[in-house]
């Protein structure tokens, strides 16, 4: 009996480590809940959808930029603010929206860029 208890909980602690998905270390960079969104980009209620805006840091290096702004089209480049997030004098602000096609993907992938510490929701006055 031990032993067909022991191959049980075996059995369930690999089926659940196998079947669940590893949170990647980008993934942890995006500082707001993606599952807000809808498949648009969108979060809000039906009658007043918007899209959500967010910043980041990026050394100020125009191959940097553009690899940035090759990702995602939408990213404005701030040279002289440091917005919320708190830009360094070596690095510039970039601020990009969720309203885009595959964004999910977009976000991803700008969170798996070493140069890129961290990405928040920008919160514009």
């Amino acid at each position: 009996m031990r032993l067909l208890i022991t191959a049980i909980a075996t059995t369930i602690a690999l089926s659940t480590s196998v079947y669940a998905e590893p949170e990647l270390p980008s993934a942890k960079k995006i500082q707001f809940d993606l599952d807000q969104l809808d498949e648009s980009g969108l979060y809000g209620l039906d009658d007043g959808k918007r899209s959500l805006s967010y910043e980041f840091c990026v050394p100020n290096d125009l191959h940097m930029i553009r690899t940035v702004q090759d990702i995602d089209p939408t990213v404005i480049i701030y040279l002289q603010s440091p917005g919320r997030i708190g830009c360094s004098s070596l690095e510039v602000l970039a601020i990009g929206e969720t309203y885009q096609p595959n964004y999910r993907d977009v976000l991803t992938t700008l969170a798996s860029l070493d140069a890129i510490e961290s990405i928040e929701q920008f919160w514009g006055e």
